[in-house]
């Protein structure tokens, strides 16, 4: 993949020659079973396939990291993979460490600044900052595959997300919606998958703990300094789950409509 330029403080890198390639780490079947499922249905991954994965430094992320490196070696079809991160230059978050650990994984790596909190101060108007913040980096992660010839973005949304956001939606909102498993964004240009809609949060929180992974923590302090309507939804749904264990696949049946077309139906 050629190295490409984000912008005026943006770098890139990619495998290093001065160091070693780090060795692949193996997931475990209840994770691999779940997201190759998902891939699957809904037709997510196609030979000769250029992802971008969106790196946060966050659990679900580098878990998904993982997850791709490992698929690429037994997967019946061939994809290559590149990783990007948008630091938003938010007061307690450095996310600036991943540039040395990905230095020894062999992928090509873009890494690019952006002052999302000076420039949400003027512009974000009615919206919250978690949502301005978030189509910003949706944005940048566009212009980013798109320099690096890249025709698919994955992020790292799991279940947990998916029944926080459909519990949002019905509660704020007054409708039925949630985030989609896979779809072309409007320009027609991009697909967006997310390979992890069906995988349970704590199983990657496991994960990334059992192979310690560079987790950085509270990945996004400027929602981690105040309680949410996120947060809310996911402590109501952790009280509901003790008293109903299967909730959340009762949530993933209901919510399989409003996901996107699964490959066969």
């Amino acid at each position: 993949m050629s190295v490409v330029k984000m912008g005026e403080h943006s770098d890139i890198s990619g495998k290093s020659p001065d160091l070693p390639e780090k060795p692949l780490i193996k997931p475990p079947k209840k994770l691999l079973r779940p997201v190759g499922r998902a891939i699957a249905d809904y037709q997510m991954i196609q030979q000769g396939d250029r992802l971008l994965l969106g790196l946060s430094g966050g659990k679900d992320s580098l878990s998904l990291l993982h997850l791709l490196r490992h698929l690429q070696t037994y997967a019946p079809v061939k994809f290559e993979l590149a990783v990007a991160t948008v630091d938003p230059c938010i007061e307690g978050f450095d996310p600036s460490p991943l540039k040395d650990y990905l230095a020894g994984l062999g992928i090509d790596y873009y890494y690019q600044k952006q002052e999302i909190a000076e420039q949400a101060q003027e512009n974000m108007g009615r919206d919250s900052f978690c949502a301005y913040c978030s189509r910003m980096r949706r944005g940048i992660l566009y212009s980013a595959a798109r320099k690096s010839n890249c025709n698919k973005l994955v992020l790292a949304q799991h279940l947990d997300d998916l029944a926080e956001s459909f519990m949002m939606s019905v509660f704020h909102g007054g409708s039925l919606r949630t985030m989609k498993a896979s779809y072309t964004i409007d320009a027609g240009d991009l697909q967006v998958i997310r390979p992890l809609v069906y995988v349970r949060e704590r199983q990657l929180a496991k994960f990334s703990e059992a192979a310690e992974l560079p987790v950085i923590a509270d990945n996004c302090p400027a929602c981690f300094s105040k309680p949410t309507q996120r947060e809310h939804m996911k402590q109501l749904l952790a009280k509901e789950e003790k008293n109903t264990p299967q909730l959340f696949s009762n949530m993933l049946h209901a919510m399989r409509p409003l996901m996107g077309k699964i490959q066969g139906e």
